[in-house]
């Protein structure tokens, strides 16, 4: 509940002046993330204990992030026609309302997660609670630790790959890009948009006449097929796990992902059909790692737990959360400095340096975190035969002490 309604109150806008406005954004806005933080820990640690098979788990996985990629195409495409449909041009009442409905409908989700979800894999009913000893017990544990750097470069790579925006806006050619998106019907037609295109534009999938938004088309265009690529290969990544291991099947993905990362870089502005089949390349290879990197650290979690007999897997999941979040900050901070030490301003013509830290931010940069990220990968140390073994003696483990 206060989930939901701290959700809302961020989108609330009391008239309070400027200095009280900005004094309550920034309340709001802190509490809404140690709410999300509170939620999001135990949900995401709920992969650790929900199962102890290691199949059911990648399952569970693949499940969880069809949903979040769904979610997360509702969420970039309901916001704005409903703030303009509920708000009645008043687009501070029509935010209040559309984010109230859904801070509604996380409260209801949280409630059927909460009543529907059990905990199956339990710690030693001998085991008592040390906080000294389970911090020791994750700060000591090799595959944690390579596992919150790998999360820590991929975080951070997802967000300077994010400033593409402006690789779109400022490198590509609009006329180009607008030429391409012609091919899929999303271009500029003269008289009103009526039908199906009605439903484009109301996305913000369909190009302006004066072709102003070519580049916000084109990046979401990428965006919506790039996801559908990625939910087939979130499907097929428990298939992929199964026959050959969840490390093998992330470094296959991930090496797939860092080449189509780094070919962007001799992508010419004119050449926008390559850049989209690089885009479908790059889903390919990071469709199957999405779900995997959890289950990844449920299977540390079981690590732990067979080296030292204590199961700690909140504080292994939290841990790699603070990860997640410092990659997300760390990435925001480098794709801002990177384009500005080029020379990056604004909504201005950009000069040739400009442009190059734009295309570096785009392609080399987050393929060099991808590469320090194989670099962990390689030396994670819970194959296919070291996880099934694992598996196999806890099973024996918790059976005698369920007996007992």
């Amino acid at each position: 509940m206060p989930s939901g309604l701290i959700f809302w109150l961020v989108y609330v806008t009391p008239d309070f002046g400027p200095a009280g406005k900005l004094v309550y954004a920034y309340i709001t806005y802190t509490l809404v993330m140690m709410m999300y933080s509170a939620n999001n820990t135990p949900c995401a640690a709920l992969m650790g204990v929900i199962t102890p098979d290691v199949g059911e788990r990648n399952n569970v996985a693949r499940y969880r992030f069809i949903g979040a990629l769904i979610g997360q195409f509702i969420i970039q495409a309901l916001p704005l026609p409903l703030v303009a449909k509920l708000g009645g041009g008043n687009s501070a009442r029509g935010w209040a309302i559309t984010m109230g409905i859904f801070g509604v409908i996380i409260v209801v989700l949280n409630l059927i997660t909460f009543a529907t979800t059990r905990e199956r894999v339990l710690a030693d009913p001998r085991q008592k609670s040390s906080l000294r000893e389970d911090l020791r017990n994750v700060f000591t544990c090799g595959p944690w630790i390579t596992m919150f750097i790998l999360t820590l470069l991929i975080f951070t790579m997802l967000v300077v790959r994010g400033s593409s925006s402006n690789y779109f806006a400022y490198f590509l050619d609009q006329k180009e890009i607008m030429a391409f998106l012609g091919n899929f019907g999303l271009g500029a037609t003269a008289g009103p948009v009526t039908g199906g295109r009605s439903v484009l534009d109301a996305l913000g999938l369909l190009v302006n006449a004066d072709g102003s938004n070519a580049s916000a088309v084109g990046l979401s265009l990428f965006f919506v097929v790039g996801s559908a690529i990625q939910i087939a290969g979130i499907v097929y990544s428990k298939p992929l796990a199964d026959r050959f291991g969840n490390k093998a099947v992330f470094l296959a993905g991930m090496s797939v992902t860092m080449v189509a990362t780094v070919l962007v870089f001799l992508v010419g502005p004119t050449q926008i059909g390559l850049m989209f089949a690089l885009s479908i390349l790059w889903a390919i290879g990071w469709g199957p790692t999405v779900p995997l990197l959890w289950v990844m650290i449920a299977d540390v979690a079981d690590y732990s737990e067979w080296k030292t007999s204590r199961r700690a897997t909140g504080f292994m999941f939290a841990g790699i959360l603070f990860a997640l979040k410092a990659g997300l900050s760390l990435g925001g901070a480098l794709s801002a400095w990177v384009i500005s030490a080029h020379g990056y301003v604004p909504n201005v013509a950009q000069t040739e340096s400009a442009l190059l830290g734009i295309r570096l931010g785009s392609s080399v940069y987050p393929a060099i975190a991808m590469a320090l990220g194989l670099v962990c990968l390689a030396k994670y140390s819970i194959g296919k035969n070291l996880n099934n073994q694992i598996h196999e003696e806890l099973a024996e483990r918790r059976k005698k002490f369920a007996a007992a």
